[in-house]
């Protein structure tokens, strides 16, 4: 299990296939990142990765899904 307490403010979140899919806003509770809306696709919404995508943490939040899987499956926010 990943040590989430690792996370922290603007940390890129990375996916499996080398693609920063966003930046961390802040842990939504103890299972979700909440991404900035500024990193957002449409710079509008916030989007959730549920921390079991998670594969490590070093100086980024590395993911264990491909780009395309991320942003398929994530939840998004409305503000």
């Amino acid at each position: 299990m990943v040590d989430t307490a690792a996370i922290k403010e603007h940390m890129d979140v990375i996916s499996s296939d080398k693609k920063v899919v966003g930046k961390v806003d802040h842990m939504d509770g103890t299972d979700k990142i909440k991404l900035t809306k500024a990193s957002s696709p449409d710079g509008q919404h916030h989007h959730y990765i549920p921390t079991e995508w998670i594969d490590h943490i070093d100086e980024h939040v590395h993911l264990n899904k491909s780009g395309e899987d991320v942003t398929t499956h994530w939840q998004h926010g409305r503000s």
